[in-house]
């Protein structure tokens, strides 16, 4: 059958859409070719997908939190049991080796259960008598229809950070995944529907630029998360509010891994092959730089090298693959341009990725740079590739220093045995998310997942409490009693279906 037959679709009100014009080729990473197509929306699908979100709107918001819990708990229940069958649509669209891609859907599960909590989460307020017979209270109401806008790396993940809080909350959604990876949103909508989520509650959008910018225009749209690059997070945020939204906004990074001279350097190195060369860099929360405090430079460069060689670079269906491919061609002779300037620029290159031989696929293997100096562009920007940059510094201020003067401050880790140091650095640290001896140290889903500076563009981080915050408006309350009333008169309690 060829690619262009049945292309991945919409899911609006309650139905999956295969109309539309506008095309563009989904790619098998590890082929190297295309393996099927996906349909790009116009304006006009975006406008209905909102507008059977507004429609269902009023319903929703006014279904008990209890009931968004019963689905949310039935949704988590079929998320588990297709976790095999969404793990392989990312592997094929993404690249990423099949255990990164089950534990992607598992960190997406984790929201799905904080969710379930949402009737305990959206409790406001209450003080009695503040005056003579007066009562006063908070509550959180939903918003109204929320966007998403989400990237490649993370085709379950990242949606999953989003919908599920603002669903729980009472809101109706649209989703606009990456057009490179769309499959799973589709698996998404079908489970929420079988978990009895009402049609018009999920949406999903396929599509490019055309479809964020009808996203932004809708009047209809109260709120937008994103998750992507800093150039569009800024322009996504901007535009956002210009127009009267609530935005989150959550742009790149370029992650720091403190080594100061008494840590434990297995550790740092087990940690570090992870932590730089899983889901072959493409993480907004890989270490993509490693600050060699003292004299730890030559000794963390020894021991990562011959770890480097034993990496299996394949696709990420094969048994023992440890990186996959970088998610297209043209991504990937982007990553190639950044090593090219990192040797021009004189930074000392122990192990090319270009060197690696492969027929087909767009593979890349692990790359390592000694010697880099903030002036370079291999340090400055965020490369989102399997390229690791050693900066030596003398001291732990100065690595402090290092850290705090970058323009990104998603996540940064420091590795040492002394507890005065691990709590000074976080402390001081100008970074969202920090990790002491902890490689990657993404928050827990009820805790709450963002970063400083130039990496997140709002004011509220994703899921978490922050999430309840971000999905609802806050009321306050004041009522005077009529006199002779008395609590819980004619009061009957509503049958729950």
């Amino acid at each position: 059958m060829s690619h262009q037959s049945n292309p991945v679709g919409h899911f609006i009100g309650g139905q999956t859409t295969g109309s539309g014009v506008r095309r563009a080729d989904v790619f098998n990473p590890a082929l190297g070719c295309p393996s099927r197509q996906v349909l790009l929306a116009s304006a006009a699908q975006v406008d209905a997908a909102v507008e059977a979100a507004h429609a269902a709107f009023p319903g929703w918001a006014a279904t008990s939190p209890l009931r968004r819990a019963r689905i949310m708990f039935k949704f988590k229940e079929l998320l588990e049991a297709n976790r095999d069958r969404l793990a392989r649509i990312i592997t094929d669209e993404h690249g990423k080796v099949l255990a990164d891609a089950a534990g992607e859907v598992v960190r997406g599960i984790e929201v799905v259960e904080f969710a379930c909590g949402i009737p305990q989460l959206l409790k406001g307020e209450h003080t009695e008598r503040v005056g003579n017979g007066i009562d006063a209270w908070t509550v959180r109401q939903p918003l109204g229809v929320c966007a998403g806008i989400t990237p490649f790396n993370f085709p379950v993940m990242v949606p999953m950070w989003m919908f599920p809080m603002a669903i729980a909350c009472g809101n109706t959604f649209v989703l606009k995944p990456s057009e490179r990876v769309p499959s799973a949103s589709l698996v998404l909508a079908e489970l929420l529907a079988e978990a009895g989520l009402p049609p018009g509650v999920f949406n999903v959008v396929q599509g490019d630029r055309e479809a964020v910018d009808a996203l932004l225009a809708h009047p209809h749209v109260k709120a937008v998360s994103f998750v992507g690059s800093t150039p569009v997070a800024e322009h996504v945020y901007q535009t956002g509010c210009a127009r009267g939204k609530r935005v989150q906004a959550l742009g790149g990074a370029k992650n720091h891994m403190v080594v100061m001279p008494d840590a434990d350097l297995e550790h740092c190195v087990d940690a570090l092959m992870g932590a730089a060369y899983g889901s072959a860099g493409e993480r907004c929360m890989a270490i993509s730089v490693v600050v060699a405090v003292g004299d730890t430079g030559d000794r963390l460069a020894a021991a990562l090298l011959p770890r480097l060689c034993e990496l299996k670079v394949a696709g990420g269906l094969e048994a023992g693959a440890d990186m996959g491919p970088l998610i297209t061609g043209a991504h990937r002779e982007r990553v190639v341009g950044y090593i090219a300037s990192g040797v021009e620029e004189g930074a000392t290159l122990l192990a090319d990725g270009r060197d690696l031989a492969a027929n087909e696929g767009f593979f890349l293997g692990p790359t390592l740079f000694d010697h880099v100096t903030p002036d370079m562009a291999i340090y400055r920007e965020e490369i989102f590739g399997p390229v690791l940059a050693i900066v030596r510094v003398p001291d732990f201020d100065a690595a402090l220093a290092l850290v705090n003067a970058h323009e990104f401050g998603n996540g940064a880790v420091i590795y040492t045995g002394d507890g005065y140091t691990a709590n000074e650095f976080g402390n001081a640290v100008q970074a969202g998310m920090v990790g002491v001896n902890v490689p990657i140290p993404v928050p827990m889903a009820f805790h709450s997942f963002g970063g400083w500076k130039r990496s997140l563009f709002g004011d509220h981080h994703a899921h978490g409490p922050e999430a309840v915050r971000f999905y609802t408006k806050h009321k306050a309350l004041t009522q005077r009693w009529p006199r002779g009333a008395r609590a819980g008169a004619d009061f009957t309690m509503p049958t729950m279906k």
